[in-house]
């Protein structure tokens, strides 16, 4: 059997399905009712049959039909989305692209979210062959300010949360690398919300180093942090582009789409 070319769309093997997605996108591109003469035009099928298909959709409330010969999205695709949604797991989505980064640097990949005023590691991949003497385990928590993960987060409140959150711990550190200054802390939280990356410099642990790109949902949310930690020697810039695109195609998975991010835009 000859192969279809991987660089080539597939369409539906029925015709009436190709014409059904069809359909729906062109409702999809649009947020008010379109009339049935422009998805006509738009989809270059006939009107009787573009009616056709738009009633069968619409008694599966896959499509309304707020007033005659005009058709919107419908709310059934709203509830089967939210289901789709409630299946997504963040650790989920980020097993397979965690591991394959990790083969590619070979230094430990760690998966953290924030709880409170920590970070929460909840997925690695390392090997032995990493060289770090501190892995952290899953379970673990760390200061938001001395991660590069938690960086990330407080970067995403506004300026006022920040000073609240150093008011309320007290910025305390546990290297002599350890940012325990509003001011200093406020130029790294800029230097992140301007990059999307955020750095622990021997921070929380000495002779250890970590960079951290941030994960979103379809909300635009910052959900989630990926980071690459590594002897403070070995801590390549490089990895940065292979460390941002992993972190890039978790957020897709979990329905993150380009221009939808707010995360790091806000103070």
């Amino acid at each position: 059997m000859k192969k279809q070319p991987s660089d080539v769309p597939l369409k539906p093997s029925v015709q009436v399905l190709e014409r059904m997605f069809t359909l729906m996108d062109v409702l999809a591109s649009r947020e008010e009712a379109i009339s049935l003469k422009e998805i006509s035009e738009k989809t270059g099928l006939h009107p009787s049959t573009a009616h056709r298909i738009l009633n069968d959709l619409t008694i599966g409330r896959f499509v309304d039909r707020p007033e005659s010969g005009s058709y919107r999205l419908g709310m059934r695709l709203l509830e089967l989305g939210n289901l789709v949604k409630a299946r997504l797991s963040v650790r989920d989505a980020s097993l397979v692209p965690m591991r394959q980064l990790h083969k590619l640097i070979q230094q430990p990949v760690n998966l953290s979210v924030r709880q409170g005023d920590e970070i929460v590691y909840i997925e690695r991949a390392y090997s032995e062959r990493s060289g770090m003497q501190v892995v952290r385990a899953i379970g673990g928590r760390a200061p938001l300010h001395l991660t590069s993960t938690g960086k990330l987060f407080l970067a995403a409140d506004d300026p006022q949360r920040v000073r609240t959150y150093a008011t309320r711990t007290g910025l305390a550190g546990h290297t002599r690398n350890s940012i325990t200054q509003v001011p200093v802390l406020e130029r790294e939280l800029g230097r992140a919300r301007q990059y999307g990356i955020a750095h622990d410099n021997e921070e929380l642990e000495l002779g250890v180093r970590c960079m951290a790109a941030g994960i979103y949902d379809d909300q635009g949310q910052l959900v989630a942090g990926l980071s690459i930690s590594a002897p403070a020697d070995r801590l390549d810039e490089g990895w940065l582009p292979k460390l941002q695109s992993t972190a890039d195609a978790i957020s897709q998975a979990l329905g993150y789409t380009s221009g939808k991010r707010n995360a790091l835009t806000q103070g």
